[in-house]
C-alpha cells in the first residue's frame, strides 16, 4: 500500500493526535500543511465519496472562516462544484485532519474509525 497522505495544521491538537497515533500503529504517511496546501479539487472529490456525498463533512464548521462567509445556511443549496472550488481555495476551510489513502478518507479524527478504516 502507498503512503497515506494527511494534511493536517500544526496548531491544531486534533491533528496531533492523528498523527502520532498513526506513527505508534507504524504507518507510512505523508504529512502536507493543510492551509499552505490545501486538497486538490480531484483529492475533496474523492473524500466527497467517502463521505457519502455529504458536503458539510468536508467543511471545518467551527472554524472562523466557516462562520465570517456565513457557509452554514449556504451549504445545502451550494452547487458541489463551487464547494469544491471554495475548499481548495483555502485550507482553512477544510475540517482537519483530513486523511486519503486507497480506498479511504476519513476527516476529523476518532481513534476506532481510523483503526477500523485503516486495519
Amino acid at each position: 500500500m502507498k503512503p497515506l497522505t494527511i494534511y493536517t495544521y500544526a496548531k491544531c491538537s486534533t491533528c496531533r493526535q492523528a498523527t502520532k497515533w498513526l506513527t505508534a500503529q507504524g504507518m507510512d504517511f505523508k504529512e502536507k500543511p493543510i492551509r499552505e496546501t490545501p486538497p486538490s479539487q480531484a483529492e475533496l472529490k474523492r473524500m466527497l465519496a467517502a463521505q457519502n456525498g455529504e458536503l458539510k463533512k468536508l467543511f471545518n464548521t467551527s472554524g472562523g472562516d466557516y462562520r465570517e462567509l456565513q457557509l452554514g445556511p449556504k451549504l445545502a443549496t451550494m452547487p458541489e462544484a463551487e464547494a469544491i472550488a471554495l475548499l481548495n481555495g483555502n485550507g482553512n476551510l477544510v475540517k482537519r485532519p483530513f486523511l486519503l489513502a486507497d480506498g479511504v478518507g476519513l476527516v476529523g479524527f476518532k481513534e476506532p474509525v481510523w483503526a477500523a478504516a485503516l486495519a
